[in-house]
């Protein structure tokens, strides 16, 4: 399992919309790394079946699913793990529940603190951001790309990237040291969301085969 690349993050409102099997297939079938969900809208029972369905797209494709927020809805679903926010389950709870080959990302903001605290109770990789303007999140707190930099030196998890990438300045935050690029509205706000995906899944492969870029 590689905690380097793209990192799509999806919805029930697209899932919701006319072919969205076929536009998520594509998009994970583009390469990427795992394939995030977040039940916002729907009740308990739709947000499983939803579940379940983005669970078969992600084994057909050999990708990771992550459940954001929400251990119950993983458990019952089966999912490969969860992303924590600051107020969701902590990550020795999260484990216990989930077990040990669990996948458990956390959310950390702009803060290396958080980021310190989250390897040494078992996170799996943290995520920083928000690092540009974000259609999703728009309040947000934004973060500085030196926190990459930083973590990178003192870290030894997988670090992931949110908040308003795309393909302009994708290159930006992998260079200062990426590994997992969070996208969800370069990806499922565009015309084609299989083609975006791709076009960063090879600007990630790129980065990768750069001396110095960030490692597999």
């Amino acid at each position: 399992m590689s905690f380097s690349g793209i990192y799509p993050i999806t919805d029930d409102a697209f899932m919701s919309q006319p072919g969205h099997e076929n536009l998520l297939s594509e998009v994970v079938g583009a390469g990427i790394a795992m394939l995030q969900f977040r039940a916002k809208h729907g009740d308990r029972e739709k947000a499983r079946r939803q579940a379940g369905l983005l669970l078969e797209i992600c084994r057909q494709h050999k990708a990771p699913l992550i459940i954001n927020d929400n251990v119950e809805l993983c458990a019952l679903s089966g999912a490969d793990g969860v992303h924590l926010g600051r107020a969701d389950c902590d990550i020795v709870s999260a484990r216990s529940a989930l077990g040990p080959d669990a996948i458990i990302g956390v959310t950390c903001h702009g803060s290396l603190e958080l980021a310190r605290s989250a390897q040494d109770q078992g996170a799996d990789y943290v995520a920083f951001g928000r690092f540009f303007p974000s259609v999703s999140k728009p309040e947000a707190s934004p973060a500085r790309l030196e926190i990459l930099r930083e973590a990178r030196k003192t870290l030894d998890l997988p670090i992931a990237a949110i908040g308003g990438i795309n393909r302009n300045n994708a290159d930006r935050v992998l260079a200062a040291g990426a590994d997992l690029l969070a996208v969800i509205h370069a990806i499922f706000s565009a015309q084609d969301p299989g083609a975006a995906a791709r076009g960063l899944v090879c600007i990630h492969a790129a980065s990768v085969r750069a001396p110095g870029g960030p490692q597999p």
